[in-house]
């Protein structure tokens, strides 16, 4: 004891050294000790929280295979909508001879059903109204679509043969006697449809008309309902 006491006279200095080290020891140990008892107590917490579910991460490219329907049904659309035009606008250019009996008169092979690029033409027409949907949505199933633009095209190409034929042709086929016979009845169906002309002349040249083609031009039933519809105020039932 008395030798720890001559010691600690004697080197008395050595607490200003060692002691800072001891006391940054003791609190290094504290905060240690305290970090520790923190840790442990959110572990704590951790273990006690209730689990929640992990949404799943989202499949690689399912938004890239959206995008791609989504624009290939625009696609479809934009080509149903084409072929429904393209059809109408066949449609229109046929009306302009159905309708019109100076034309049909013009060109008479447009209507014989003896010509085969004319049976051609209205076996095509008839394929593609057939097929022509009430909604465009009929066409988006598979196949629907392709079928309706084939019988479209063949309409279309059916129609411009019989229209080239009918035009080279246009009267040749009939006799002087003939051809006289069909000048008559144009200028007879245009006194009918104008409406400048009386009552009683445009009903005797709508009649007359009928006889000079009888035996020489099939009309048409549309033709003939459309000009009877126009001139019906005219005419005697």
């Amino acid at each position: 004891m008395d030798d720890i006491l001559r010691f600690a006279g004697s080197y008395w200095w050595l607490i200003f050294i060692v002691g800072p080290i001891v006391g940054g020891w003791i609190g290094g140990a504290a905060k240690y000790s305290e970090r520790r008892r923190r840790d442990r107590i959110e572990l704590e917490r951790i273990r006690r929280a209730p689990v929640q579910a992990v949404p799943p991460a989202p499949e690689q490219g399912k938004g890239k295979g959206a995008t791609d329907d989504r624009l290939e049904r625009e696609d479809r659309d934009r080509q149903i909508q084409r072929i429904i035009a393209d059809h109408v606008e066949a449609d229109r250019r046929w009306l302009d001879f159905e309708l019109d009996v100076a034309k049909l008169i013009d060109y008479p092979l447009m209507t014989d059903m003896r010509e085969p690029l004319t049976q051609t033409f209205h076996r095509a027409k008839r394929v593609a109204d057939g097929l022509k949907p009430s909604e465009p949505e009929e066409l988006r199933p598979p196949g629907a679509l392709e079928r309706y633009r084939e019988a479209v095209r063949d309409f279309e190409v059916a129609f411009e043969a019989a229209l080239r034929e009918a035009k080279r042709r246009a009267q040749t086929g009939f006799t002087d006697a003939e051809r006289g016979r069909l000048q008559s009845a144009q200028r007879l169906m245009a006194l009918a449809e104008n409406e400048a002309s009386t009552a009683a002349e445009r009903q005797s040249a709508y009649r007359q008309a009928r006889r000079e083609l009888d035996g020489l031009i099939a009309l048409p039933e549309a033709t003939t309902h459309d000009i009877e519809r126009r001139i019906a105020g005219e005419l005697l039932p």
